[in-house]
Formats: C-alpha cells, structure tokens, sequence
C-alpha cells in the first residue's frame, strides 16, 4: 500500500513539474513589448525620413527591420490628451477630465496595462508616464486612479551632476537615466513572465539648453527650417538644440535594444516607437496642422511580422490599445469601450503601401493645452485626416489660437502687460503672451521682429484668428500654409471629409457636437498652474 501510495506521489510531482515547465514555456513564448515614446517630436525628425540634421539609429533599425507607418497621428497635438487616447483606446473627447490637460484621472478610465498585469504581463516604465495628470492624493479623492495610467514607475536610477559619469550633452536634458532603469527592470522585476515596458523620455520636450547644438558636432548649415517658421539663424539653432534632445532619447533606446539582444529577448519582443505630439515650435505643438499631430511610428517583431515594410495606411493613437490587447490575447473586459481598431492585420500582412482598404480616415482633437485664455478656456479642434487630406474645424474661430495676446499682471484684477508681451525696450516675455507656445527662442524672435517684412508673415501665420474649417493637400503642403476651403476643386473632398468627421463625433458622443453641455470642457478644473487674462468682447 505504501508503495502504491509512494508511486502515484512520484507520479503527481512529476505531472506538476511537466505542467509548471509547460506554463512557463507558453509565458515565454508570449511577446514582450517595450513601447517608446518621445515628448514633441514630429514625423519629419528621423533619420530614416530623411532628416539630415539628426540621427537616429535605434528608430531607423526598428523602422527598417520592421514596418513604417508613414502616417501615424496623434490623439491630439499636446500631451495629456495625446497620452490619455494610447492608453484607454478612446478619444480624449470621450474621458471627461481624464482627457485634458492637467485635469484629474477617473478610476473608470482603466488602462489597457491594467489588463496586461491580469493576464500574465510584468508591467514597469521609467521617465514620463501618462501624465500631466492629478492622481489620488489620498482616500478623499475616491473617484481618482491612485498610480500613474502608463504603470508602476522604475526611475530610481539618475545621473548625478558634475558626476564623472554624467555623459548628458545639454543641460535641458533629464536626469533619468531611462536605459539603466529599463536594465534594472529586466534583470531584477521581470522573472521569468513577459514584460510591457513604457519608455517615456522627457526629451525633446521643453526647455532646452541653448545653443546646445555647439558642443554635439552640429551645422546650422545642415538644419532644415519648417515652411511656417522664419528661416534665421536663432531659429536654425533652436532647431538644432531639439535635436540634440531627440539623439538622447534615440540612444538610451539604442541601448535597451542591444541589451534585449544581448540576452537574447529581442527577437521576442515587439518594439513600438513613437512621439506623443509634435515639436514644441509655434505653429506646431498645440495646433492641429502636419507639425502638431503627425509623428513618427515603427513596429517591429522579428518573429511575427515580415520586416522592411512601409505603410501608407494612416492609423490613428486610439488604434494602439486594440492592437496591444490582440497581440497579447487580452481581453477589452474592464475597460470602457474602446474606439480604436486594431492594425494586426497591417502588421502581418507581406504588403506595403495601401494595405488595408477600410482604413480611409483617422482623427485628433483638441481642447485646452496651458492656461492660456479668459478663465482658462481652450481651442477646441477637431481634425479628419487621409493619407492626403488633413480637414480642421476650428469649432471657437473668434478665439486666439496661441492663446491671448495680453494677460492681466498677477497679484492685480485689472492691470495688464503690455500687447503682445514686448516690454518697452522691445523684448519679449513669453509668459505675457500666447502662452499655448512653449517658451523658445523661436517664439520670441518671431515675435520680437513681429513688424520686419521677412518675419510679419510668420508672426501673422502664428498668431491670428483662423476660420471656422480649414483643408490641406498635405502632400502637396505639409507646412500647411495653404487652406484650400471654398477652392470648389476641392468641393467634394471637403464635404466628404466634413460629413465623415461629423458622423464619428456624433457616434463617439464627443459632448461638443451632442451635449447637453457643448462647454463641459472649460470647466474641468485644472490643477496646474494659472494664468489671468481679460475677458473677449466677442464671446
């Protein structure tokens, strides 16, 4: 009896241990992905799309190895809301406050990373998450998310200034040593599980060294000014000094890559690239033309999905969560519903080009990005686009859409700065005026040289009130410099487009188009700083 008993012990350790081993080879045969993505980068600024003035290794050995999409666009062109789309799937015009800028997140917004830890994910990030958000500070704030919406954050790893090891070229640089953070991760929280992975570098977000460029081997020569900004030298430099941001986030991710092949994960690990809106310039950044929401985006897996492929199709930010949860066999149950459409099929496709027939349009909007307006009111846009057409509806046309050209003086109710934010000696303070542009020495020029015949355009381009719709052949005009509304050779795109855009903000509930409060948004509190500025006389 003993014997029997000892034998089906034998027999039940060794079904367990083939069970466990079993289990831990399908775990590793799950994918890995590590998401990366860049603060303010547009799609022009690899060098795999031919930009000349940067270089960017680790994206051009995803981009080629994988599958280039050519016309990716951001949720939105600033950063809260662009971050709030890739995560929940759905436009930002759809997550209440956890849709815009500086605003709270809502518990019910759940993250697909959420789902990933359920089934089986190891998931970490290091450097910026979904953020600028206000989380839970404690158990008065019930209804906010209490971690970050990119996952359990692994950033403990900085440089140290003055420090032998400090190898940072810039000084606007962040501490964050992402690729050591990313490393401690792997080698001390993964095991043995698949891991998601969220790269968030700070870089080439605002404010950069100036004249950075000068130490990092850089020409203004070789520079490549964007139709829409002055072609100087101060904006050649400030061109250059973002840049050098971009390199720094390319080469942590060049490391993470070698690293991953060093030990032999890569070729199971699916790498996303991307940038989370576009360059912090004006007329870029916080707009919705080309240089605001279209970003660079590569896809590669060796093991899955046949490499060296571009695609023209456009897909959209609110297209990353669906594809995420199919790849890695994840339910949608527990996140609100998703608008997005998952583009696996594009990915294991052989094709490149057109690859998919039904995917005609993609779209992006905007509310509020800084404080920048009367009571802290936004831009509302929102933006249809093509694989060649880009249609704007400015939906508030009497607002100024940099943001107020006067602020009242702090501390006072009535005292104002001068127009413009330009001192009586001429020089410009960024924080007087049109304050949805980042504070860059491009801003100032163009508007310190406001009234010079080279640089009134560009001043006037920036800065002044738009019509209500707007429609570019964006590849004919990819600085957007050329509304074709009303040109009746364009009549029957523009009505298309118009109608198409329509029909998906009402079906999305977009509270603009379909209430019963077409204002929610400007109420939202924000919890960033703000600024005071003069009540319009024509709203």
């Amino acid at each position: 009896m003993n014997r029997i008993i000892f034998l089906l012990a034998v027999l039940f350790l060794f079904a367990a241990t083939f069970i466990s081993c079993e289990t831990k080879k399908e775990e590793q045969k799950r994918p890995n992905i590590l998401f990366a993505i860049s603060d303010d980068q547009t799609f022009a600024h690899t060098s795999f799309a031919g930009a000349k003035f940067l270089k960017t290794p680790a994206f051009d050995r995803v981009a080629s190895e994988g599958v280039y999409f050519k016309n990716c666009i951001a949720g939105s062109p600033g950063c809260a809301p662009s971050r709030s789309t890739i995560v929940t799937g759905r436009y930002h015009w759809q997550n209440e406050q956890s849709g815009q800028h500086a605003s709270s997140w809502m518990k019910k917004y759940i993250p697909f990373i959420d789902l990933l830890d359920k089934n089986g994910y190891v998931t970490g990030r290091t450097g910026k998450g979904v953020a600028p958000f206000r989380y839970a500070r404690s158990n008065k704030d019930s209804l906010w998310r209490k971690t970050d919406a990119g996952g359990i954050e692994w950033s403990r790893i900085n440089y140290e200034k003055g420090a032998a090891s400090d190898e940072r070229t810039a000084s606007g640089i962040s501490s964050r040593n992402y690729f050591e953070n990313f490393k401690f991760f792997i080698d001390s929280v993964k095991g043995d599980k698949p891991f998601f992975f969220w790269y968030g570098a700070h870089e080439p977000h605002r404010v950069f060294e100036q004249d950075s460029w000068k130490r990092n081997n850089k020409k203004l020569a070789d520079t490549e000014v964007p139709g829409f900004l002055p072609d100087h030298e101060i904006v050649r430099g400030d061109i250059l000094d973002y840049a050098v941001e971009i390199e720094w986030f390319d080469m942590h991710l060049q490391r993470m890559l070698t690293y991953l092949e060093k030990i032999g994960e890569l070729e199971n690990t699916i790498v996303i690239v991307t940038s989370v809106n576009g360059m912090s310039f004006p007329r870029a950044k916080a707009n919705g033309y080309e240089y605001g929401i279209h970003v660079p985006f590569a896809v590669s897996f060796p093991n899955e999905f046949p490499g060296g492929r571009i695609v023209d199709d456009p897909i959209s930010f609110a297209d990353i969560a669906p594809t995420i949860l199919e790849l890695t066999k994840t339910t949608q149950e527990g996140m609100m519903p998703i608008s997005g459409k998952s583009f696996l099929n594009i990915l294991k496709s052989k094709k490149q080009g057109a690859v998919d027939p039904a995917r005609k349009y993609v779209y992006s909007g905007r509310e509020r990005h800084s404080s920048s307006r009367y009571k802290n009111w936004g831009y509302p846009q929102r933006m249809i686009r093509s694989n060649r057409f880009l249609f704007i509806w400015n939906m508030k046309p009497n607002r100024w859409p940099s943001g107020a050209p006067q602020r009242i003086v702090k501390g006072t109710t009535n005292e104002l700065w001068p127009m413009f934010g330009v001192d009586k000696n001429g020089k410009f303070h960024s924080e007087w005026a049109f304050t949805d542009i980042d504070a860059a020495p491009s801003k100032s020029f163009i508007v310190e040289n406001r009234n010079n015949e080279k640089v009134s355009y560009y001043f006037h381009l920036t800065v002044d009130k738009r019509p209500e719709f707007e429609l570019f052949d964006i590849k004919k005009d990819p600085f957007c410099l050329n509304n074709l509304f009303g040109n009746s050779s364009y009549s029957e795109i523009e009505k298309e487009m118009k109608t198409v855009l329509l029909k998906e903000l009402t079906r999305s509930g977009d509270p603009r188009i379909v209430g019963p409060d077409k204002e929610i948004f400007d109420s939202y509190l924000r919890y960033s700083p703000l600024r005071e500025f003069p009540k319009p006389k024509n709203e």
